[in-house]
């Protein structure tokens, strides 16, 4: 993930293309109906991704004993704490697996070594991590990728049995050689929102998160099969894909409320929904385009409530001409303004690096700034720092945030819980 990351800012660098599909479902009036569950943001909120795939942040390795398994959830704890952070978000499903106890995904291989597998000792990372996370006053949010099965084709071969990619193949499609379960069979919205239902029933999880990750590129042809056979009256692939995604988003956020009151439903998506070139209810940016390349209509969701907030992923500095820290900050809490949508900003503290090819972010300034600037907007309800190891003692962005936490935020408290 940390990579394919980095290949999509690289990807931010090129103009978007010029073709201008159909915008019927642009401004969609708010479906008061869809939203079943009462908003439980609380302010002020600030989190930090903890990401497994890769083993980016936790884990530090496969295979590790459940001692050490529990020392290191407790170090990542405990520094979230020190920085007074309120939340944090935790990786618990990275592509088609589970770091919990699941009847539906397989034991994931970032924790055992090998994907089917139980992590040493029967131990069950996720609850440990409510259990450590609401001791010491931090909300935790279960994060998970809804279609990712590989990050390459060389895993495939390593997946469980029962990873339901494998017990359904006709569930899937190949891109680049990574598979991912298809947006458009109606079996794998689902099984996507069965996945979540089972987290909040089983555990005591504070919200269901989801990142940036719905279909991987806007030039595919390996889904047309699916159009074909599942039009649903759409004429145009794109717009079909787009109601594909609504109908899980949507859909997600009825199942989760209905299972449990008052767990919030997250989403971050990539940091433009569309360049104003492309949209004319775009931002002033020349980027990549969730609504177009990945077919995410996050602004249609913000508008309809269907999610309880959006974290847009704003990892750029400030002044950059192609997609500014501040315009973005703007444009979104522009969108936010009038729902009951909480607005936290996906910030990058992995950016900070003295050896950065960008002078912007050699300095740890760059981070205090944009903390200084979402301060100021009144509609700005906190932001998610990616990611975890960036926090860490000694590193670049943790001394900023140390020296900012310690005047402008309270330290967190032990929530009642009920």
């Amino acid at each position: 993930m940390f990579a394919a990351r980095f290949s999509r800012l690289a990807a931010l660098l090129i103009a978007a293309a010029t073709f201008l599909p159909t915008f019927a479902d642009a401004q969609t009036a708010p479906d008061a109906a869809a939203k079943t569950g009462e908003v439980a943001a609380k302010r002020p909120f600030r989190g930090v991704w903890v990401s497994t795939v890769g083993n980016i942040d936790y884990p530090s390795k496969p295979g590790l004993s459940a001692d050490r398994l529990r020392a290191e959830a407790d170090a990542l704890l405990d520094r979230a704490a020190e920085l007074r952070l309120t939340a944090v978000v935790l990786q618990v499903r990275p592509m088609g697996d589970a770091l919990y106890r699941s009847k539906i995904y397989p034991a994931s291989s970032f924790v055992s070594g090998k994907q089917g597998v139980a992590p040493d000792g029967d131990f069950d990372p996720l609850a440990y991590w409510v259990d450590g996370a609401h001791r010491r006053g931090l909300e935790l949010h279960a994060w998970v990728n809804p279609y990712r099965v590989t990050t390459g084709a060389a895993q495939r071969k390593n997946l469980a049995e029962t990873n339901p990619a494998v017990l359904h193949p006709e569930w899937t499609f190949e891109r680049d050689g990574k598979v991912y379960l298809n947006p458009g069979i109606a079996e794998v919205r689902q099984l996507v929102i069965n996945g979540m239902v089972e987290i909040v029933e089983n555990y005591d999880v504070d919200g269901i998160h989801i990142d940036d990750y719905f279909y991987p590129a806007r030039d595919m042809t390996e889904d047309l099969a699916t159009f074909r056979r599942y039009p649903r009256d759409f004429h145009d692939v794109e717009d079909w894909r787009r109601d594909n995604v609504d109908i899980l988003i949507r859909d997600a956020g009825k199942a989760i409320h209905k299972a449990r009151p008052g767990v919030v439903w997250g989403v971050s998506p990539a940091g433009i929904w569309a360049n104003k070139s492309s949209h004319p209810l775009g931002s002033d940016t020349r980027g990549n385009q969730c609504y177009f390349n990945l077919y995410a209509d996050v602004r249609h969701w913000v508008k309809s409530e269907w999610i309880d907030y959006v974290t847009p992923q704003i990892y750029w500095h400030i002044g950059f001409e192609i997609a500014e820290f501040k315009t973005l900050v703007d444009w979104w809490a522009d969108v936010a303004e009038g729902t009951n949508v909480a607005l936290y900003i996906g910030t990058a503290a992995y950016r900070v690096d003295p050896k950065s090819k960008t002078p912007a972010w050699r300095d740890p300034q760059e981070l205090t700034r944009q903390l200084d600037y979402m301060a100021t907007k009144e509609r700005v309800d906190g932001q998610i720092f990616f990611t975890a190891r960036s926090l860490a003692p000694g590193k670049p962005a943790s001394a900023a945030l140390e020296a900012y936490s310690a005047v402008h935020w309270q330290a967190p408290e032990p929530e009642k819980r009920k």
